[in-house]
């Protein structure tokens, strides 16, 4: 399961070959969420409501870069890491 990103506490994870819809999960402490690239929704589990805005503002500013991991990661299991929430 590579880390894509890590800010705030948080942590940006992706599986390889993962089933669709595009999706990328979260983890901060012991919560989790998987998050929709193309809609920004939490599709799956919880987090808290200030670490959720944070995902969900870093994944609205690198969604383009999201959607080329999880492409990459279901093709030929290439990533690479995301810019985290400054």
């Amino acid at each position: 399961m590579p880390e894509i990103s890590r800010f705030y506490g948080i942590v940006i994870y992706m599986y390889f070959n993962e089933h669709p819809p595009a999706h990328f999960h979260a983890k901060y402490g012991s919560y989790w969420a998987s998050v929709d690239i193309v809609t920004l929704k939490v599709s799956e589990g919880f987090l808290p409501r200030r670490a959720e805005r944070l995902v969900l503002e870093w994944a609205s500013a690198r969604q383009q870069d999201l959607l080329e991991n999880w492409n990459s990661l279901r093709t030929d299991f290439s990533f690479r890491t995301i810019e985290p929430l400054e």
